[in-house]
């Protein structure tokens, strides 16, 4: 670990970001133009402490994890979040399709969506960051770690838990359309085993995953219109658009529903309702 380059680093990328960068209001009595230090400890989910320590020479090496948290944080671009780990004492993340950074372009396009659900997912259907709106309709999927990440492991490992959010009669569809996007997620992989994980996993679980691998459909994309269940309001009907990087390996996904609908005010109420009581 490399103690002054990394303060040194971590200062002078917050000092580079401005409020509206990371989606955050300026406000009135702001003496400097970056980002002020509790606010990227806020946006990495750290201690306000912690943050100043490693920025002051004094912090314990932090972990994959938090270096990872600081360069979304941080909006830093591939070659940047590489030096990040370097010089905390770690070698550079593979840079496969299925990297956890979430690409900055799909990370300031989230950071200005505040009124519609919105998420980022890999090509495995892990979602690697969502907003407060997807929070709230769809619950926090920060805690999940290793293969229960995947959407696509969960439907068909906990088809009661997993599938309650969609209508019995969209089940069908919805797994072989996720089957689909994990062949083709399976053939972009090469020598990478994550997709390869899950095929072992569910092969051995989920005879309806079985069936359906073996029809070898190949599909990369995602619903236009959906139908999700709420806990507590019942059917939303949704417009699901997806914005993808160049090699498809990650996509932005944006609900939507049509104005003055009823959809749309349920929408509004969820957001209401916040993330306690999902």
């Amino acid at each position: 670990m490399n103690r002054e380059a990394l303060a040194d680093f971590l200062l002078r990328r917050r000092a580079a970001l401005r409020p509206s960068d990371v989606g955050l209001s300026a406000g009135a009595r702001r003496r400097t133009p970056g980002l002020r230090r509790e606010e990227v400890a806020q946006l990495a989910a750290m201690s306000t402490d912690y943050y100043t320590r490693l920025e002051q020479r004094r912090g314990p090496q932090p972990s994959v994890q938090i270096v990872a948290a600081l360069a979304r944080a941080l909006r830093l671009s591939t070659d940047e979040r590489d030096y990040l780990h370097r010089v905390a004492g770690y070698s550079a993340p593979d840079r496969t399709v299925f990297t956890d950074y979430v690409r900055p372009g799909l990370q300031r396009i989230l950071d200005r969506l505040h009124d519609s659900p919105a998420f980022v997912v890999s090509a495995l259907d892990e979602v690697l960051v969502q907003n407060e709106a997807a929070r709230a309709l769809l619950g926090d999927a920060s805690h999940l770690t290793g293969i229960e990440r995947s959407g696509i492991y969960r439907w068909f490992a906990d088809p009661v838990g997993e599938r309650r959010r969609y209508p019995s009669a969209d089940h069908a569809r919805q797994s072989r359309s996720l089957v689909a996007a994990l062949r083709a997620a399976h053939a972009a992989e090469g020598t990478a085993p994550r997709a390869a994980e899950i095929v072992r996993a569910l092969a051995a679980r989920s005879p309806e995953f079985v069936e359906l691998w073996e029809t070898h459909e190949v599909r990369r994309r995602f619903e236009e219109h959906k139908v999700l269940i709420h806990p507590e309001l019942g059917e939303i009907e949704v417009d699901c658009q997806a914005l993808f990087t160049e090699d498809e390996s990650q996509a932005l996904i944006v609900l939507t529903a049509v104005p003055g609908s009823e959809a749309a005010d349920k929408l509004d109420l969820v957001r209401v309702l916040g993330t306690q009581r999902v």
